[in-house]
Order: C-alpha cells, then sequence, then structure tokens
C-alpha cells in the first residue's frame, strides 16, 4: 500500500534545503505543519506551514517556490498552498542551539581542535596590488569545484569584496546569529554589508579586532571545507588578530612584478616568522599584458613574484612556491565591477585559467595540524 500523503508530503520537504543555512527545513524546525483537504478527481490540496527564521527574511519567496515545487511534484497532489509564519524566540534558540552543536553560546568553529576547514588569509605589503580580485575569484573558483566556501573581508577600512561578488545585501540576524549571503555558491560577510553608501570606517584598532572576532564567531558559516580572508594590506592589527584567532590559518601572498612592490609584500609574508604560521606560497599578479601579436608588455617589470617567495623562502626556512602569475586583463576588471569574477564571466581567459589552477593547488592542500588535538598523552 503506498503511504499516506502527509507522509510523503514530509519526506518531499525533507528534500527542500534552506537557501541560506543550506540544510533541509524540516532538521531546522522550520515546517510547522501539513494539512490535506480531501481529495478530488485531480487529487488533493496540500498546505503547508513553515516558519521563517525572521519576519523579513529575504529568502522567503525561494522557500515558498521550492516548498511548492516540492509538494505539488508528488502523486495524488493536485496544488500546494505554503502559509508562512515566524518562529517564536524560543524556536530561535533552539535553532541557534542546534547550528552551534548543542551550545547557543557563539564560538570561532575553525580555530576549535578537529576543525577540518582549510583558513588561508589573503595579504599583499600594499595596497593596489589586486588582492581582493585574487581572493573573489580564488572563492568563486573553489565552490565551482563543489567546496563549500566562505570569505571573510577582514579589509575593514577598504573592503571591495560585496562589489566584487555582487552582494547587495546584509546577512540575516536570527537574534545574536547571522546567517552570510550567498552569491555564486559563496557564504561571505562583510562590514561593507552594513556600512551605508560613502561613509567610511574611522575605527581603532581594538574595534578591529572585535569586528574581525564576531565576523568569525556570529556568523554561522556551516561546515566549510576553505575559507578565505582578505586581508588590509600590511602588517597591522588584522594581521595580528588574525594569527591570534585563527592559529591556524596560513597565508598567500599578492604582489606585482614592480620591484618596490615586491619588497614591500615581502615584509608582509615575514609576518609570519613572529607568528608562527605557514606561508602557502605567493600569487603575482599583473604580470604581463597580452599583446594582438601574441608578445608580452611587461607594464610592471618582471620577476616580483620570484624574488617574493625566494626571499621568504629563505627567511621561513621552508619552500615558498610561485603559484601563479595572473596576466592584467581588462576582462577581469570588468568582472569584478560587474559583480561576476572572472573566473564564471570569463573561464577561457588567460587570467582566469591562472586563477582557477591557483585555487585548484589550494584546494588539494591537507590540513595544517596547527591548532589541531592530535590524541597523545604525556607518560
Amino acid at each position: 500500500m503506498p503511504a499516506p500523503l502527509a507522509d510523503r508530503v514530509r519526506a518531499a520537504l525533507a528534500t527542500v534545503v534552506d537557501p541560506e543555512i543550506r540544510r533541509p527545513i524540516t532538521d531546522l524546525g522550520m515546517v510547522r505543519s501539513v494539512d490535506v483537504a480531501e481529495p478530488g478527481a485531480d487529487g488533493a490540496h496540500v498546505t503547508v506551514g513553515v516558519d521563517l527564521t525572521v519576519a523579513g527574511c529575504p529568502m522567503r519567496g525561494t522557500l515558498v517556490r521550492d516548498v511548492t515545487a516540492a509538494v505539488e511534484a508528488l502523486d495524488g497532489v493536485a496544488g500546494a498552498t505554503v502559509e508562512l509564519g515566524v518562529m517564536t524566540p524560543e524556536q530561535r534558540q533552539e535553532l541557534r542551539t542546534r547550528l552551534r552543536g548543542g551550545t547557543g553560546d557563539p564560538v570561532i568553529p575553525f580555530a576549535q581542535p578537529g576543525s577540518l576547514t582549510k583558513v588561508y588569509a589573503i595579504a599583499s605589503g600594499k595596497g593596489g596590488v589586486g588582492k581582493s580580485s585574487v581572493t573573489a575569484n580564488l572563492a568563486v573558483a573553489l565552490a565551482a569545484d563543489g567546496l563549500n566556501v566562505g570569505v571573510v573581508d577582514a579589509d575593514i577600512y577598504g573592503f571591495s569584496i560585496p562589489r566584487m561578488l555582487g552582494v547587495d545585501r546584509q546577512p540575516t540576524r536570527v537574534d545574536s546569529m547571522l546567517l552570510p549571503p550567498i552569491a555564486h555558491g559563496v557564504k561571505v560577510v562583510s562590514i561593507g554589508m552594513f556600512v551605508p553608501a560613502g561613509q567610511p570606517v574611522v575605527w581603532r584598532g581594538p574595534m578591529l579586532h572585535r569586528a574581525l572576532e564576531q565576523f568569525l564567531a556570529d556568523v554561522f558559516w556551516g561546515d566549510l571545507d576553505v575559507l578565505l580572508l582578505d586581508l588590509p594590506p600590511g602588517t597591522g592589527d588584522i594581521a595580528i588578530s588574525v594569527a591570534q584567532l585563527l592559529p591556524g590559518s596560513e597565508i598567500v601572498v599578492v604582489t606585482t612584478p614592480q620591484a618596490a612592490a615586491a619588497e614591500v609584500a615581502e615584509r608582509a609574508g615575514s609576518v609570519a616568522t613572529q607568528t608562527h604560521q605557514h606561508v602557502v606560497g605567493v600569487v603575482e599578479n599583473m604580470s604581463w599584458l597580452e599583446q594582438p601579436d601574441g608578445s608580452r608588455l611587461e607594464v610592471f617589470g618582471s620577476g616580483g613574484g620570484e624574488r617574493v617567495a625566494a626571499s621568504l623562502g629563505a627567511a621561513l626556512g621552508a619552500d615558498v612556491p610561485l603559484l601563479g602569475q595572473v596576466p592584467l586583463d581588462p576582462v577581469l576588471r570588468q568582472a569584478g565591477d560587474d559583480g561576476t569574477p572572472v573566473v564564471l564571466a570569463a573561464p577561457d581567459s588567460p587570467g582566469a585559467v591562472v586563477l582557477r589552477d591557483v585555487a585548484r593547488s589550494l584546494g588539494a592542500r591537507k590540513r595544517g595540524l596547527a591548532g589541531m588535538r592530535l590524541g597523545v598523552q604525556p607518560v
């Protein structure tokens, strides 16, 4: 005998994933009720009660569409109606506790022993080398390869990640917990989501540290494979805070071929000797401009990336490879301004090919042992 229609509806609802939390709505306690009317000639009409996390949920339209489609696809269903409600404070507290693994208190999941998330801090010595563009493209390329990826725009003063990823809304707030927007499969949070357009952020060091801490602990990131942090240029407060809050994080240095930029990038990478972080490698951006005849115009000189890699390797006593050389490409710049990184907008362009290769090398690396519990007991 076929299962009762109400049971089949609930089973179908278990396939509907909340677009922000990325878990089935049945697991999140969002399905309030399932009512099946008396069947007619074409089948029964089903009414599903769904409780949103917050009244102004920006993804309510997506939820209604997905629930309706899942129910109406069942045999014996003539139509479906979704009645929206809002979770009570008690339900939201239970949801926060469930999402945080049994505790309602915020913690930085990537700093916990046993975390399998690879954390890469994208650093540069000076501004204007394309660090944010590299970060956005690496994130989207990693997500396109099927990984769960998050980006923290840690450049509080010079945030640009929201524009480059096409994010135009704030995170959804569930009391003290934030659900980050998702763009091109990447979860992202930035101070730029909370600041009116054109308004500068004028903060001192302690406030910068607290903002980064909240981005890491108060945001529900879920089970990430990779977390990228777009650091501000230089070796200031944020770089130190990242080393303190995320002891297992690793550094990717971005530079241009120019000698002056390379010298400053070396200093940014050398901070790892004091913070005991590992430098994964160097990305050289704006390496050359491809000419119509196939020749290369080295606008900013050459060899900067190789010099930074060699210098950091000598200073750290470890191999620091040059991960890739990204050419100057107007398409890359235009894609970032349009909010669709070049690895998606023009995947066969020279810059996109290099960035995708760098992303795959980062995604394939094993998580380091720093900060992990090894299960070894002294005797």
